[in-house]
């Protein structure tokens, strides 16, 4: 996406997406205080917008943000998508400290909101992923919260993409399987689905959720579990779960190529599409 492209909302108002929107002392931009969501936008409409804002609450209060007036968020999201033009895209909403001081001290009760849409391509058919050599500590302060401090996942997401990958996989501490940098993820062995659970450290998607409860209900069974980092080197199928991917077959991990028929996973796809078309907002 390019600057034009992007539509820009802040504080109540639509900006410039090249002009400055916010102060240099907010505490967003100096110490990364600050939660977001990210929502699929299809056929100019934003897709399970209730579960983003209940994620983005339990963030908030993870983080020790002031209340979040969703109400006002809402605005902003209308303002962004006014029009309903954008065909595949992506919004992308934040909440941030608002001002503060240089160090991690917190002293604003006037929150930062941020609203931004754009069109993207769609996701191809399949990627590949790429184990990196950092962890994810299923012990930090902020596990499982959906925090602006991504410097780690976009060094990682970089790696990936050098040695041919879509994306990058995370191990925890305790050598498990954990996620990616911006997708959770999911093996198939024997025709058993199995993802690591949320005590991984894991952020717990949206996507991620819908799939287990869709699938589930289809008759498929998705065990959460603690699963070594060497299941990767074993499974028979492989896909990713994102808000922007939806569910995507993974076709190589580390450079082990994965079979081209995937029927777990294909079948998968299918009751996700169907949920999604029953409704936007599920």
């Amino acid at each position: 996406m390019t600057g034009e492209e992007i539509r820009v909302w802040v504080n109540g108002s639509l900006v410039d997406a090249e002009a400055p929107a916010l102060p240099a002392l907010d505490h967003g931009i100096t110490v990364g205080d600050g939660v977001f969501e990210t929502a699929k936008i299809d056929g100019g409409a934003p897709f399970a917008l209730r579960r983003h804002h209940a994620r983005l609450l339990r963030s908030a209060a993870g983080l020790g943000l002031p209340p979040i007036d969703l109400d006002l968020l809402d605005e902003g999201i209308k303002a962004v998508l006014a029009g309903g033009d954008i065909e595949f895209g992506r919004l992308r909403y934040s909440v941030t400290g608002g001002t503060g001081p240089l160090g991690s001290d917190r002293d604003s009760a006037m929150p930062t909101y941020i609203v931004l849409a754009g069109p993207q391509p769609r996701p191809p058919q399949s990627g590949a992923l790429v184990v990196v050599p950092w962890t994810r500590n299923e012990r930090s302060a902020v596990a499982g919260l959906k925090t602006t401090s991504y410097a780690e996942n976009v060094v990682a997401l970089a790696y990936a993409k050098e040695r041919g990958g879509i994306e990058a996989v995370f191990g925890n501490t305790r050598g498990e399987l954990c996620e990616c940098t911006g997708s959770n993820i999911f093996v198939v062995r024997d025709g058993q689905v199995s993802t690591p659970p949320v005590e991984s450290g894991l952020l717990p998607g949206i996507t991620r959720e819908l799939t287990i409860e869709w699938a589930e209900e289809s008759g498929i069974p998705v065990r959460e579990s603690a699963l070594p980092l060497g299941v990767l080197g074993e499974a028979d199928e492989v896909f990713i779960t994102s808000s922007t991917k939806d569910i995507l077959p993974v076709h190589a991990v580390d450079g082990r190529a994965l079979p081209t028929e995937r029927p777990v996973t294909t079948r998968l796809q299918e009751v996700f599409r169907s949920g999604t078309q029953r409704t936007v907002d599920p």
